[in-house]
């Protein structure tokens, strides 16, 4: 919800929906022969942060805490929650902070979490904020002005690379999602490669991607090289 906070917690209703998307995809995909288990999960709005920003938001010596791991080893959605507030005024409240620290703070909204709160964001790769542009981020002991960090973050896969073998591509490659249903399927492209050691093969869209073809209901998807 992009209003003052209600009594609907958003943020724990979202993280139900990727749960379910996440047991039904892997009941369509499955491994295929030989081949990798493929994972698609619909990342909600969430923000990755530094300890430094950590600690002005939260107050000094805050660690993230475990809230619920995600498919990637070692990451997680903590407990921690935010207010995010655009140049509209509008806020998104219990905005929520994924963990572990990074070297950099990093927004990621779906374009009509954007619009909403008056924000023209570009798609970008994670990481590549340089130019971007900024908000005001409230925490329960303090506020962050960040001057830029908020993107929408280019669809991507994660792969190891045995992975990426298997489909035959390289770190930065293009890939294409194919999602069938029965009344909207599509298939999504411009789906980055992104290769390093450890990686499981799971596709992000976010919700406004996800909503736009039913992902909860398609009866297959396939991830071939573009």
């Amino acid at each position: 919800m992009i209003a003052p906070a209600s009594r609907v917690n958003r943020s724990d209703v979202e993280r139900i929906v990727r749960d379910v998307i996440t047991r039904r995809f892997r009941e369509l995909t499955g491994p295929a022969t030989g081949g990798p288990e493929l994972v698609v999960n619909i990342s909600a709005r969430h923000m990755h942060i530094t300890q430094e920003h950590l600690e002005v938001l939260f107050g000094p010596g805050t660690e993230l805490t475990v809230m619920k791991p995600l498919y990637q080893t070692g990451e997680f959605a903590s407990e921690q929650t935010v207010t995010l507030i655009g140049p509209r005024h509008r806020m998104i409240p219990n905005f929520r902070i994924l963990g572990p620290c990074r070297t950099h703070t990093q927004v990621e909204l779906a374009f009509t979490d954007a619009i909403a709160v008056g924000i023209d964001v570009p798609v970008r790769m994670s990481g590549n904020i340089d130019g971007t542009p900024g908000c005001l981020i409230l925490g329960p002991k303090g506020h962050l002005a960040l001057e830029q960090g908020v993107i929408r973050a280019q669809r991507h896969v994660h792969l190891n690379p045995q992975e990426a073998t298997y489909f035959g591509v390289k770190n930065g490659d293009a890939m294409r999602l194919i999602v069938e249903h029965p009344t909207c399927g599509v298939s999504i492209e411009g789906i980055i490669a992104r290769i390093k050691e450890g990686l499981k093969c799971e596709v992000h869209v976010d919700t406004d991607e996800g909503n736009a073809c039913d992902l909860p209901h398609a009866t297959k998807v396939q991830l071939v090289k573009a």
